[in-house]
């Protein structure tokens, strides 16, 4: 699928740049104070029922406007530029209400022409884009006629078909049994890599997350309570585990004169406490060599992405 024709080549550091971002629906605040530098790739946007996932991918797209801070999107102000930014994202909402007596590449073309592309390419992309998700097939048939799983697809293809810079992704695996999940992710996956088209997502499933995503940003309280790649937020739960063919008593004696907590698990050390990563590898370095023991492994413990999430919205 040729994306080249609405993509735009110039150099940016962040696909989305949010700061200090606030709105409000009359007199409830969603956002007080949102700030993010979402990088290419894909981004999974987590965050409690109500912390205003939808509302955020409203003001991307420029239909909503902030009530103050500062938002940029692929280098343009939603606010300022919401019809020209729009041109160049696509988007899949959360809700199945789709035309029932539509058919599939009709509705997908359509879509594409509304995104500014002349009717016989948009035709082209459309039966293109269908064909991409697996509905190639099915393209002519009314979107009444089809399953959950086929009209998420549908919803994914018209978020494509234009050839967009970004894809904006609100629930995509939403009514979906685990199989056709899983096909949904991988295709996800595949647009993000293979095609090069940056992906936001939302999903209240953190593991889709964390298996698709590169990054992740966690809504909280009308803030921003996480935010960076996924793999270095994991390993910010502290500790680290090291592996020993011997000595192990005396280098955890040698690590508990340093004020670090240790605890022998066969011939792991594994170590807890809120020290940084470095300090407890150069510990574990001077250690080891002081003791003349023989070191297997040494590896920062990872926190799940669940584990992160209730940390930083539930406080567990």
């Amino acid at each position: 699928m040729d994306t080249a024709a609405a993509r735009d080549t110039s150099p940016s550091p962040s696909v989305i740049s949010a700061s200090a971002v606030s709105k409000s629906w009359g007199d409830h605040q969603v956002f007080r104070d949102f700030t993010a530098e979402i990088p290419k790739g894909i981004t999974g946007l987590l965050g409690s029922n109500g912390a205003g996932k939808t509302t955020l991918f409203g003001m991307l797209l420029g239909l909503h406007h902030r009530s103050g801070g500062q938002l940029q999107v692929l280098g343009q102000d939603p606010n300022t530029a919401g019809p020209e930014l729009r041109q160049r994202i696509g988007y899949s909402p959360e809700h199945h209400d789709l035309p029932t007596d539509v058919a599939a590449q009709d509705l997908v073309r359509h879509i594409a022409e509304i995104h500014g592309l002349p009717k016989r390419e948009a035709t082209t992309r459309s039966s293109d884009a269908l064909w991409l998700v697996g509905l190639g097939e099915e393209r002519a048939r009314p979107i009444g006629t089809m399953s959950t799983g086929q009209r998420q697809r549908v919803k994914l293809a018209q978020a494509i078909a234009h050839g967009p810079s970004l894809v904006i992704l609100d629930e995509p695996t939403d009514g979906l049994d685990p199989v056709q999940r899983d096909d949904m992710l991988e295709l996800i996956r595949d647009i993000g890599t293979k095609y090069d088209i940056d992906v936001v997502l939302s999903s209240h499933l953190l593991e889709e997350v964390e298996r698709i995503a590169d990054n992740v940003v966690i809504i909280a309280g009308g803030t921003t309570a996480a935010a960076g790649p996924i793999q270095e937020l994991r390993v910010g739960g502290g500790g680290a585990v090291v592996v020993l063919d011997d000595q192990h008593e005396q280098v955890a004696q040698g690590l508990r004169a340093r004020g670090i907590e240790v605890n022998i698990d066969r011939s792991r050390l594994l170590i807890g406490g809120d020290e940084p990563i470095e300090s407890i590898a150069g510990a574990v370095r001077d250690v080891v060599a002081e003791a003349d023991a023989s070191l297997r492994r040494f590896a920062p413990i990872q926190q799940s992405l669940e584990d992160l999430f209730l940390a930083e919205v539930h406080g567990e």
